[in-house]
């Protein structure tokens, strides 16, 4: 399951945004630290395909992929060096696959900012070079051991050193690690090292009412220049998290007419959710029988025999072939009996590349 942790300075709204995602009550009140340990929900990422074949193949079940939204403490300047909730913020920032950092792009004079005036720029600097800072030390210490080996003359521990300088070249600097290249080997040592600048970031405005629908405003369109400029791989998402929090309080109808009065296609969250599941560059595919239809997740890249393993290790292990329909192919057609009638379902093997929205049932034997 992917895991998201929500991050950012202190009251820039993370605990109100994990609210109205989860539908829970995570302590959002006005003042730093408020949320000290973790809060944890499991959230559906809204996809209509699934929905459509659900409808379609008339199971008695639908499951949907998820994401592990994590509402992680507020950080202050000095976290690195133990400052606030320091290395609790911090430790609970590792066990994420990736990073949703909010910023407060809203004034509000009932609402304090930890810093004074609210300036998401300096908030994204202050966030990211204490992450930075924590890797440098990361870093310096892994540094401490290898060179020792490195100068005895074993190779796998130079080429480690080579590596190791590079990594802080680049985060004495501020640079994050996810902007450099590395080979597999290398990869292999940057995941051990944990470092929280190589998790991929989606930056998260946080707007006011009055900024919708766009959700413009000119803390949001400088934003924009700077990631262009300094992150380009890095995401931006607008949302309004009060007006989320008035959302998700609402029933189906109520909900649908609040957002076609803001002129909303659909909840901002819907966006963030689906946003965060491409951070990582993950696609779905299905499976739709009698008892159930269900939405899985693969890497893109992932070959058929690796996405059956996602529903159970014997279909990789055993793996004969995977007969396939696209979605579009599939709602054309309205049934599975009417695809196999007319031909339209592929019999493919083992190097397969699995398609974004596949319909797939897998022949095994083990």
């Amino acid at each position: 399951m992917l895991k998201a942790g929500i991050v950012g300075l202190p009251n820039v709204g993370k605990s109100s945004l994990f609210n109205a995602l989860t539908a829970q009550s995570a302590p959002s009140q006005n003042y730093p630290f408020c949320t000290v340990d973790p809060n944890v929900g499991v959230v559906e990422v809204p996809d209509p395909r699934l929905d459509r074949i659900y409808e379609l193949v008339e199971a008695p079940e639908r499951v949907p992929t998820v994401v592990q939204f994590v509402d992680i403490a507020g950080l202050v300047e000095g976290a690195s060096e133990g400052e606030g909730l320091g290395n609790k913020f911090l430790g609970n920032i590792r066990e994420v696959d990736a990073v949703v950092h909010v910023l407060r792009c809203f004034d509000d004079p009932d609402v304090t900012h930890v810093l004074g005036e609210v300036d998401p720029l300096r908030d994204r600097e202050v966030v990211n070079t204490e992450l930075a800072l924590a890797d440098l030390d990361t870093v310096t210490r892994r540094m401490e051991t290898t060179s020792r080996k490195a100068r005895t003359g074993e190779r796998d521990a130079q080429a480690e050193h080579q590596l190791l300088e590079r990594l802080e070249r680049q985060l004495a600097e501020g640079g994050p690690v996810r902007a450099l290249e590395f080979d597999p080997s290398e990869r292999r040592i940057v995941r051990s090292l944990q470092l929280l600048t190589a998790k991929p970031v989606l930056y998260l405005a946080n707007v006011a009412e009055e900024d919708l629908p766009e959700g413009e405003n000119e803390w949001t369109r400088r934003l924009r220049e700077v990631l262009a400029r300094e992150e380009p791989d890095a995401g931006l998402v607008s949302v309004c998290s009060a007006i989320e929090a008035e959302l998700a309080e609402l029933e189906p109808e109520e909900r649908d007419e609040f957002l076609a009065d803001l002129g909303l296609p659909e909840p901002g969250l819907h966006r963030l959710i689906r946003a965060t599941y491409d951070l990582l560059d993950l696609i779905t595919f299905f499976t739709a029988g009698e008892k159930q239809a269900r939405a899985w997740t693969v890497r893109r890249g992932a070959r058929a025999p690796e996405a059956g393993g996602t529903i159970h290790s014997d279909f990789e292990r055993g793996f004969i072939r995977a007969e396939t329909i696209s979605y579009e192919e599939f709602e054309e057609l309205g049934s599975m009996k009417a695809a196999r009638e007319k031909g339209r379902i592929r019999s493919e093997g083992k190097d397969y590349v699995v398609q974004d929205g596949d319909i797939i049932l897998f022949r095994f034997n083990v």
